[in-house]
């Protein structure tokens, strides 16, 4: 359909991504809804992240689990699952600051989630981005 905003992208990665999980249903039948539905679902950077995020869930979900103290990424909720694992993709291929990925995913966080779901999305991609610099915590 053609291309959209990053921040547009973004979000549609991360709802494809949370719909996968909830569903089970495969990525590209998630896409032909979205489409049907108007969604520019099948953009470019859209699917490089959901491919990026799904060719490496296992390294990114260790990470998350890392990162957050005291959860497992199986334990958070899928919705905030999705906005760390995209957030850490793009921190990942390194292709905008990370500033950048964690003020996105932070403000999706505010968007769609719960009163504590900034900070704790803040604080997970904080230590990952810590870690993935070498940087001491």
């Amino acid at each position: 359909m053609g291309e959209i905003s990053r921040r547009q992208a973004r979000r549609q990665a991360v709802i494809l991504l949370y719909q996968r999980d909830v569903t089970g249903l495969p990525v590209p039948e998630l896409v032909e809804n979205a489409l049907r539905a108007g969604e520019h679902a099948d953009d470019p950077f859209t699917m490089s992240l959901v491919d990026g995020v799904q060719a490496d869930r296992g390294p990114i979900d260790d990470a998350i689990t890392a990162a957050a103290t005291g959860w497992t990424a199986e334990r958070i909720a899928p919705l905030e699952r999705n906005i760390l694992r995209v957030a850490i993709r793009e921190i990942a291929v390194g292709e905008v600051p990370v500033p950048v990925a964690i003020d996105e995913a932070v403000e999706m966080a505010k968007k769609w989630c719960g009163a504590e779901a900034p900070g704790f999305v803040n604080g997970v991609l904080g230590r990952v981005a810590r870690d993935a610099s070498g940087e001491a915590a």
